[in-house]
This record gives C-alpha cells, sequence and structure tokens, in this order.
C-alpha cells in the first residue's frame, strides 16, 4: 500500500475501511503535493483523524462515477481545480484550449465545464440527503453573484446553482476542520452557520445578527451599477477583523449569507499545514498517460508565504487569500528544502521561493496583525503608505540559508518581484543578491502597461517607479558584471485603455526595443475589480465611469499593437493608427510602427526579447 490516499474500494480495503468520512471529488487528476489545493485540504483532514477518500475528474456523463467509494460517513466535498476549470478550458477569445496541464497526458475534457455545479448537481441525484460541501477557486470567487465573462450574464451565488449545504471560501484549513468537527459531533449541515469563511442559504434572517443587506439579485440583474455598488461592499469587507457578514437577496424566501472570513494562519500553523506527509508527486495510475505535467513548474520551488497586499485591480487574491500576508519559519523551509535535495530528480536548482509576491514576507504594517488591512485605502498604491514597513532582511536571510544548503546550487525567484515595494526598501542588500544570486538570466516582472491612466485603473504605480526600477537594476547588473535582462509582463485591453493608451504603449516598446512574445489580454474572471469594471462600466472602490474595450475587434487592435512587428499583425496595427490619429506612426521613419500597406517590405523585426542595460 502506497500513501496517496484511497481512489478506489481496493485502496479502502487495504487500510481496513469499510467507508470513508469524506469522498473529496476533484476536477483535476490527484496529485498529492501542496501545491495543490485539494492535496492539502485532504492532508488536513486526514492529519484530524477523518477518512478522506479521492475521485478525481469523475465522468460527470455517469452517475455511478461518484459511487465508486461509496456513500461517505459525513460528506462530500467538490473542488473545481487548482485552475478555475473555465479558464482551463478557455482563451480569453472563448475558444477551446488544446491542452490541460491539470489533466493525465496533457488530456482536454476530463472536467465539465463550470466543473463544481456539474459534479455537485451529479451527487445531489444520486444521494439526496449527503452534506455537500464546496471549496476551491471556483467556488470560492463565485460565492455570492457574479459576472460570468463566457456567458456575458449576471449568474446567482454558486452555491443556489450547484444545491450544496455548504461552501467555504478562501483557503479553508481552518474552517474544513470545524465543519468536520462539527458534523462529527452530531450537528446538522444546516445548523453550520456561525463558522468564519462559510457561505450558506437560508429562508430566514431572523438568526442572522450584525448584517449588512447587499442588493438583491433581481436588483442586480435590473441594474448593473447595483452591482458594481454590492462588489464595492464585498470589497470592503475582505478582512477578517473588521468584515461585516453580508446578505444577498434572492427572494422572499432565499438568502445566501456570507460569514466574515478565517483569520490568518499563524507562522505555526503554516508550518504544520505543509510539512503534511504529502507524497509530492501525482498518482501512479497515471504513468500509463505520460504523468500530470503541471506538477513540473512546482515540485523543485518553495512556497514561503500566501496573501497579498499588492492590491491588483484584476487579482482576486483579495477575495480569496486576502491582503494580510502570511509566512512559513525558515525552519520549516529549510526542512522541505532538505527534502527536494533528497529527490532523484533534483539537478541542485531550486526554481522559486515565493507565493503570489515573492518578496512579501510579514503584513505591510504592524496594525494588520491585530486590526486587519484599511478598508479604504491600498498599502502600495498610489504611492506606498507611510506605516508601510518595507523590510527585506527576513527574506535575503532566508534566501542565504537555502544558498549555503549542500547539494544547492542555486536559488530562483520566479514567482515574482513587487517591484515598488522593493524600491521602497532603503536597504539595497536584497536587491543586490537578488541580482547577483537569484536571476537566471532575465527577471520576470510586471509593470502592465506604461500608461498612467491604465495604471490606475489596474492598480499599479506609475510608469515612472517603473522606470527607476529598471535604471537600478542595470546599474547593479552592471556593477556585477552580469548580462541580465527584464522580462515585462504587459496586458491589453484592461478596462481604461483606449486606443490612445494602447498606441502609447506600442511606442514605448519601440522606443526601448522591446519585442514581447507573449501578451496578456485581459481575462474578466470572477471577482476582480477589473471584472466588474468590464461589466458594469464603473470603478466599483469610486463608482467612477472607466471606458471599457469590449469590442473583440477592438481588443484584437489592442492586443496587435503590443506586437506589432508580427507580419500577421501589421494590417490590424494600421488600421488602430488611423482610428487613434496617429498615421504619423506609419511610414518609413524610425519612429514609425510599420510601413505603409502595399509599399515594400515590412520593417526587420528586432529578435531582442528583453529590455537592453542602459549605459
Amino acid at each position: 500500500m502506497d500513501g496517496f490516499l484511497p481512489v478506489s474500494r481496493q485502496d479502502m480495503e487495504a487500510r481496513g475501511w469499510d467507508q470513508c468520512d469524506f469522498v473529496y471529488v476533484i476536477g483535476d487528476a490527484y496529485v498529492d503535493h501542496p501545491s495543490f489545493g485539494h492535496a492539502i485540504i485532504s492532508r488536513v483532514l486526514e492529519a484530524h483523524g477523518y477518512k478522506v477518500g479521492m475521485i478525481p475528474q469523475p465522468d460527470w456523463r455517469d452517475p455511478e462515477s461518484v459511487t465508486v467509494l461509496g456513500r461517505p460517513r459525513l460528506g462530500f466535498l467538490i473542488m473545481g481545480g487548482n485552475m478555475d476549470p473555465m479558464v482551463n478550458h478557455y482563451t480569453v477569445s472563448k475558444r477551446r484550449r488544446g491542452y490541460d496541464a491539470y489533466s493525465p497526458g496533457g488530456k482536454t475534457g476530463l472536467r465539465p465545464d463550470h466543473a463544481t455545479v456539474v459534479y455537485s448537481n451529479l451527487i445531489r441525484r444520486t444521494y439526496r440527503d449527503v452534506p455537500i460541501i464546496l471549496g476551491g477557486i471556483e467556488a470560492s470567487l463565485r460565492r455570492l453573484a457574479h459576472y460570468d465573462y463566457w456567458s456575458d450574464s449576471l449568474k446567482r451565488s454558486i452555491l443556489l446553482d450547484s444545491q450544496a449545504d455548504l461552501l467555504l471560501y478562501g483557503m479553508g484549513e481552518r474552517s474544513i476542520v470545524e465543519v468536520a468537527d462539527a458534523l462529527e459531533s452530531g450537528l446538522s449541515v444546516h445548523d453550520l452557520t456561525f463558522l468564519r469563511g462559510t457561505v450558506y442559504r437560508t429562508s430566514s434572517l431572523d438568526s442572522v445578527y450584525d448584517y449588512e443587506l447587499l442588493p438583491s439579485y433581481g436588483d442586480m440583474i435590473a441594474d448593473r451599477r447595483k452591482y458594481a455598488g454590492s462588489f464595492g461592499v464585498q470589497y470592503r469587507n475582505t478582512d477578517p477583523f473588521i468584515a461585516k457578514t453580508l446578505v444577498e437577496p434572492y427572494d422572499d424566501r432565499t438568502f445566501v449569507v456570507q460569514n466574515p472570513p478565517q483569520e490568518p494562519l499563524t507562522t505555526q500553523e503554516m508550518d504544520d499545514v505543509y510539512e503534511l506527509p504529502y507524497m509530492r508527486t501525482y498518482h501512479p495510475m497515471y504513468e500509463k498517460d505520460g504523468g500530470i505535467s503541471a506538477i513540473s513548474e512546482v515540485k523543485f520551488s518553495l512556497t514561503s508565504c500566501r496573501g497579498c497586499f499588492g492590491g491588483c485591480s484584476f487579482c482576486a487574491l483579495t477575495f480569496h487569500q486576502g491582503r494580510i500576508v502570511q509566512a512559513r519559519s525558515h525552519e520549516s523551509l529549510l526542512r522541505e528544502a532538505e527534502i527536494l535535495i533528497k529527490d532523484p530528480d533534483f539537478k541542485g536548482y531550486i526554481h522559486d521561493v515565493g507565493g503570489p509576491t515573492a518578496n512579501f514576507r510579514k503584513p505591510a504594517c504592524d496594525k494588520q496583525r491585530t486590526h486587519g488591512a484599511c478598508p479604504d485605502r491600498q498599502c502600495l498604491f498610489p504611492k506606498p503608505c507611510g506605516n508601510l514597513i518595507a523590510d527585506h532582511s527576513d527574506y535575503l536571510s532566508l534566501l542565504r540559508k537555502l544558498r549555503a544548503l549542500p547539494g544547492v546550487k542555486k536559488v530562483f525567484i520566479r514567482s515574482g518581484i513587487r517591484f515598488d515595494y522593493l524600491l521602497a526598501d532603503r536597504d539595497d542588500s536584497f536587491f543586490r543578491e537578488l541580482v547577483k544570486h537569484h536571476v537566471s538570466g532575465q527577471l520576470k516582472v510586471a509593470p502592465e502597461h506604461i500608461a498612467d491612466p491604465v495604471l490606475r485603473r489596474m492598480g499599479k504605480p506609475q510608469n515612472a517607479v517603473y522606470e527607476r526600477f529598471l535604471e537600478k537594476y542595470f546599474k547593479l547588473c552592471r556593477q556585477e558584471n552580469k548580462e541580465q535582462y527584464v522580462v515585462p509582463y504587459l496586458m491589453s485591453s484592461h478596462p481604461g485603455s483606449t486606443m490612445k493608451e494602447a498606441v502609447a504603449l506600442a511606442e514605448y516598446l519601440h522606443e526601448n526595443r522591446l519585442n514581447p512574445e507573449q501578451v496578456s489580454d485581459f481575462y474578466p474572471t470572477p471577482s476582480t475589480v477589473s471584472t466588474v469594471m468590464y461589466c458594469t462600466g464603473l470603478d466599483p472602490r469610486n463608482m467612477e465611469p472607466v471606458y471599457v474595450a469590449t469590442n473583440p475587434h477592438e481588443k484584437a487592435m489592442q492586443r496587435a499593437l503590443i506586437q506589432y512587428r508580427e507580419p500577421r499583425n501589421q494590417a490590424l496595427v494600421r488600421e488602430a493608427l488611423v482610428l487613434a490619429g496617429r498615421e504619423d506612426l506609419i511610414g518609413y521613419e524610425k519612429r514609425c510602427l510599420v510601413r505603409p500597406a502595399g509599399e515594400g517590405g515590412e520593417r526587420p523585426r528586432n529578435r531582442g526579447n528583453h529590455k537592453k542595460p542602459r549605459k
């Protein structure tokens, strides 16, 4: 018997089990690694004495597929996947993807669209009275009414469409144990209305106290301005220290109630979670199909933190992990590094040490530890808060210890550096060692855009801050005698970007000899500020009107401008420049982006993909 949790009756019998306490239905293949949400939740439950069986990627067209482990004693758990299933399945242009990194051999079609809803309804038809509990990123970001980009509609809470009994939002380690213990004690799942980090439905508000009433679903359908206002309230209630209970009415007899979030994990609790006995790879049943490629990105990486006070508008981290950073101890990370070193496939390179933002290792200020994050202010935007503690000393100490381990050749940082926070630190020690030891030839950063009106809607620092970062970075590279570059992540068509700003970005790329090979077109995923802007034309934080490019052809032009050198984009670039009144950028001068149509060859491509060091 191996150390994986049961996936069949034979596995259960080998453990001497007649029945599982919980059966966990997941949209991904079964990978027992702490970078996968289903692995964490199942191992946390196991550590608290519960028997958990796994049903990965059941055939949603066959009711028997959810019965392979029998009826669970306490309930079914459902998670749509480590990645949102709809984003996993479709590009931003709504075309079906041809590869799934979370399925065996990269095969597509092994999970349904809106997987959590489909699985839950399948189970409800088969086991009518067994508690069904939702979790994971798909459920977490759809816990209340939300905009669905793929159908261009405002959908109800996933709790209603799934017919589930309870939803756990956020990371869920504390709440899942509280739910399990409550069910074990004999409480009905319908009595679990008092747990933080949970969402439930009710027909009466008689026992709900100190709540804020959101607009009704019907009112939001009729007036999307009310949806923007509702999201603004939700955005200000994501902090566990100050958040209120939120109530979303659907009719006179149906209310969805969101309890305040769970409090952040302590360092010891984080250590405990990440040091559970994970197998650290995919289940051997997938070997015949070529394995699960998603493990390759994380197998030799270390998760050192969670939570993010960066506050980017297009990111859902505020809604899922929260703004208060939580971190593991150095000792825990060093123990995990020793495990990596002993792996036969380890070649001496730790691929990453980080989290949502690698250089965040503690809360933005001391106040957040006891009073939470400010509901109406950002820590870094538009400028770093006066109370911000910009200090990389702890992270630097950790990296030095990891570099010193026998068997470690190099420790890279690939999960992203917040450059405005880096500049806010008056001590250059980390910046110097980042350049000297932790860049694999190119550093990935995310300015996202260069036009300040767009950056303001993104919640990103002004372009002048990025320019200061580049100047300092290349200066340090020269001092270390290293030829290293920067790969900037850029986004097209974000709310606030007109054709004027899109052209300005193209000019910037041309002037700085940048030729991005990958461009991110803004993708309106559930429960982000930017998605609400896309849906309503309003910024939910202040209800200001925002320009939004929703026409597919206009979005294609904005995207083409970022890759204006590509021959396939030339016609779109010319059309965009004419539309923007910038025909001066069509011609043969050095400043021009493209040549006139039908007048000789195109401009030669600059094969350099990265910003060149400045002299």
